[in-house]
């Protein structure tokens, strides 16, 4: 078994009592007087279960394009993790997170397609559900430039709509890349489709920008920020992923991230305006 622990501010257990006692949610940033409590119940866990496999160094790109790839990188490469959580005791719920990431690269274009799905319920009754496909496309041009476009499907219960489609292209550079630090920035214009619950959907034009950073600590660790903003004539979303990975042999790595998706004006039926989650993994290549 490989342990993961995922933790959602937004749908903790805290967040749930108070829904069912008529009160209103705690705010989406984690008081510090209510962290200990939390982090009791985490002791509750029965089960722990997830696994990580992939043909290349295990990477996460939650928004982002995946970068150029190396020389001696294989044509076709890919990843999936499945993560199950149990609370028992004063709260029963349960947590599943499946992911699967898969890449191929056609002469200078390299596809990717990413599936993610997120469950959470307690006492038998559905509380969170999450959805996402993606599919991008990378073309390398000279040099450190690029073009890259993408489209995604995202459902979200609680966020206040039924369902979001969006489109995005543009240009990307890579700015750093030496042995210690790699950097890259990419923008462009886009279009969304928002299906607000109950209501018709929404056409938008999206301003969108994304960086992607890395810094080798070791020959065994590193650090990496991600980090988009989607600019609309209805809100922005800013998306951000903070990782730290150390390799324990040359198949095995442990990783600690921590992800922030913040919309500004979500839709009123929505519960919160930012949903965080923080996970240790143990990861599994080869």
């Amino acid at each position: 078994m490989i342990p993961h622990f995922p933790y959602s501010d937004r749908h903790g257990p805290i967040d749930q009592a108070l829904r069912r006692a008529g009160q209103p949610a705690v705010a989406t940033q984690t008081p510090a007087a209510t962290r200990p409590v939390r982090l009791l119940q985490l002791t509750l866990l029965v089960g722990t279960l997830s696994v990580a496999t992939a043909s290349g160094p295990v990477m996460a790109y939650p928004f982002y394009a995946p970068p150029k790839a190396k020389p001696d990188a294989p044509i076709l490469s890919g990843d999936a993790e499945l993560g199950y959580t149990r609370l028992s005791g004063n709260t029963n719920s349960q947590t599943l997170l499946a992911k699967t990431r898969l890449a191929w690269l056609t002469g200078d274009w390299l596809h990717t397609l990413r599936l993610e799905a997120r469950t959470v319920s307690e006492d038998e009754e559905t509380e969170d559900e999450h959805y996402l496909a993606s599919w991008r496309e990378r073309y390398d041009l000279s040099g450190p430039h690029y073009l890259f476009g993408f489209t995604r499907w995202e459902r979200e219960r609680d966020s206040g709509y039924d369902r979001q489609l969006t489109a995005i292209g543009g240009y990307g550079r890579q700015l750093l890349d030496d042995p210690t630090h790699e950097l890259s920035l990419e923008a462009g214009p886009g279009y969304r489709d928002d299906r607000v619950e109950d209501q018709a959907s929404q056409q938008l034009t999206v301003a969108y920008g994304a960086m992607d950073y890395r810094f080798t600590l070791s020959d065994t660790g590193y650090f990496e920020q991600q980090m988009s903003i989607e600019t609309t004539s209805e809100n922005t979303t800013l998306r951000s992923l903070s990782a730290i990975t150390s390799k324990l042999t040359s198949r095995l790595a442990l990783r600690l991230s921590h992800e922030i998706k913040h919309n500004s004006q979500p839709p009123d039926s929505a519960e919160a305006r930012t949903d965080t989650t923080t996970s240790a993994s143990l990861q599994l290549s080869w």
